[in-house]
């Protein structure tokens, strides 16, 4: 009997949990931007002899999805940033993931404050790179 009563507790718990963590992620908004094509630019070689080139594809993770059109309308601005941050990167930052880390939120940060600076938004929440690739 007390084996009966305890599994109907849990079952019930576990249903309770799933529909409070499943109404949640119903009310969330987030929406995702990509950039197209993708960024590609050089970056300082060893010695400053050479230039290595970076490809990476980014996202951005956006508080609302109805701000898409308003990072799309932005783009050039956004683009311009990323590549100016990854164009001063020595090679051993660019290479290293701790290197690749450091840039993602140095974007992250300065991509924020461009759209907070032309638009009164907080609108990005995280820049994604979902390819990196360099040589």
């Amino acid at each position: 009997m007390k084996k009966s009563l305890l599994s109907i507790y849990l079952i019930s718990m576990l249903l309770v949990g799933a529909t409070t963590s499943w109404s949640v992620r119903a009310e969330s908004n987030v929406g995702y931007f990509g950039f197209e094509p993708d960024i590609i630019t050089n970056y300082i070689g060893q010695g400053n002899k050479k230039l290595g080139y970076v490809r990476i594809t980014v996202d951005l993770m956006l508080n609302d999805m109805a701000d898409i059109s308003v990072v799309e309308h932005h783009t050039p601005l956004l683009r311009d940033a990323i590549v100016e941050i990854l164009s001063k990167e020595p090679e051993e930052n660019i290479k290293s993931l701790t290197g690749r880390e450091e840039i993602r939120k140095r974007c992250t940060e300065k991509l924020k404050a461009l759209l907070k600076q032309e638009t009164g938004q907080e609108i990005v929440r995280e820049v994604l790179f979902t390819k990196y690739l360099y040589h």
